[in-house]
């Protein structure tokens, strides 16, 4: 008698993850729900979703693999029904997702909601003790014998497959939504620019990073160029609110590098106006923070983490305080899209690259993003993948989606452009261009325009603020609103 077969762990996780791809496409036939009904009833519609996506122990995070976790980690969204084919908007906390990564999630979420993959947004809010996602990197780094030590690849494609298997169990439940409301707070003593420049404003003479760590220079400094409001968008059926998505502008870190899983300050922050408000769904995107950090106020400490924890809270319950609702039919719900190539930094060869991953030891952080710069100059040779820039209009609120570790001069610049409406902007999407600094930042130095922590070049500026303001303004004459400084 032959002895049953014994699957081992990675056929295990590929056997789930395929069962729940096929749970997907399951829901999606067995409820039946159908976008064109609201459309013609004029009936504007979300279902929101909201999904465990911890990576389990000894699973690689940022430096270190896990080795406990401090509190879960999520992927949240909402789904938008009756404006046009369904609407996805996804935050994960997740360090980044990019290339190939990015697009599998998308079209995942998109085959749930029945939607185009044009119609999904998904941002990561870049908790530093938290997964990656690209799979073509993992592809590079097994050739080059790390396979499996920077990527995870069964959970993830495990937490995209449960997460699109929500956002289809969601859509039957879809409540209508006849308001929108806006609140906006200042917060107090959490953002600070990274890159203290000179007093000519000609190169960066101090790197602040995300915490301070006893240098008196860097408490001492100001806070430098930042958007220190954190706005709120709310989704309401008459008097009961059913959705809040909140943005602000900053690294996320209070400390972090150990294995220790957590959604640091600004998860902390959303599970506390959690319990305040459980009726709600609560999503948070990260703005354009990637020269923002909490450096000038956080000490690495534990309770540096419960201080800032308590200062983004406090400020979300002033924004959820001060909201103004209004009417919105789906009249006023609008999409757009802008397909852009980013400039691929002029330093990028794949030749190169494929060297370098030859020449680094093994378990070398180094050769994750040599392999993820593979990806995305791949990508530009082909003429393949475009990064997808896009807009939410609700009304007179525009939600902007944009990728990368996007400098704070593209978020304050996105406000200019449409000063008298409310713009809230998502970065983090398309991980894969890492830091997009301004034109003039790549002069200025620092380590975030340096090799191996951008992928494109400064004339990345340009294209981003052209795609932008077409986003924002459509065929207006109105010229783009420059990115200037950088500290």
């Amino acid at each position: 008698m032959s002895r049953p077969r014994v699957f081992s762990f990675e056929e295990k996780g590929a056997l789930m993850t395929t069962l729940r791809f096929v749970l997907v496409a399951l829901l999606v036939c067995l409820f039946p729900f159908h976008v064109g009904a609201g459309e013609e009833s004029g009936t504007l519609r979300i279902s929101t979703f909201n999904v465990n996506v911890t990576p389990p122990l000894g699973s690689p995070v940022l430096v270190a693999p896990v080795r406990k976790v401090e509190d879960p980690l999520f992927a949240r969204g909402i789904v938008l029904l009756g404006g046009g084919k369904p609407i996805v908007l996804c935050a994960v906390d997740w360090v980044g997702i990019s290339n190939d990564g990015h697009l599998v999630f998308r079209e995942s979420l998109a085959q749930a909601a029945r939607t185009t993959v044009d119609r999904v947004a998904v941002h990561a809010l870049h908790q530093h003790d938290g997964p990656r996602c690209d799979f073509r990197a993992e592809e590079l780094l097994q050739q080059y014998g790390d396979g499996g030590e920077w990527f995870d690849v069964a959970f993830l494609r495990d937490a995209i497959a449960r997460t699109a298997a929500a956002v289809a169990e969601s859509i039957p439940k879809a409540v209508e939504v006849t308001h929108i409301g806006v609140g906006k707070a200042i917060v107090e003593k959490v953002a600070s620019n990274r890159r203290i420049l000179s007093e000519d404003g000609q190169r960066v003479v101090l790197e602040r990073l995300s915490r301070a760590a006893g240098n008196p220079a860097m408490r001492d400094a100001p806070e430098g160029v930042i958007d220190p409001e954190l706005k709120s968008v709310s989704f309401w059926n008459e008097e009961v609110p059913l959705a809040s998505l909140t943005y602000y502008a900053t690294h996320p870190q209070s400390y972090y590098g150990n294995g220790d899983v957590t959604s640091d300050f600004i998860g902390l922050a959303r599970a506390t106006r959690e319990k305040s408000l459980p009726n709600v769904a609560h999503i948070h995107f990260n703005g354009a923070g990637g020269n923002i950090a909490a450096g000038k106020y956080n000490d690495g400490s534990h309770q540096a983490r419960v201080d800032l924890t308590a200062r983004v809270a406090d400020a979300m319950k002033r924004a959820w305080d001060s909201t103004k609702k209004k009417r919105i039919s789906t009249g006023e719900i609008e999409w757009r899209v802008e397909k852009v190539f980013l400039p691929v930094a002029e330093r990028l060869q794949i030749d190169q690259l494929h060297e370098s991953m030859k020449s680094l030891k093994k378990e070398e952080l180094r050769r994750v993003y040599d392999a993820m710069a593979i990806g995305w100059v791949e990508r530009a040779e082909s003429n393949g993948v475009p990064t997808e820039l896009s807009c939410l209009r609700l009304g007179d609120v525009f939600l902007l989606q944009l990728p990368g570790e996007l400098f704070v001069e593209y978020q304050l610049a996105a406000q200019k452009m449409r000063p008298q409406e409310t713009v809230c902007v998502a970065a983090y999407g398309d991980y894969a261009p890492l830091y997009i600094g301004t034109e003039i930042a790549y002069s200025q130095g620092g380590f975030e325009i340096t090799a191996g922590y951008t992928n494109v070049s400064p004339a990345v500026e340009k294209v981003l603020l052209d795609g932008m303001h077409r986003l924002l303004n459509g065929n207006s004459d109105l010229p783009p609103t420059p990115a200037r400084g950088s500290g």
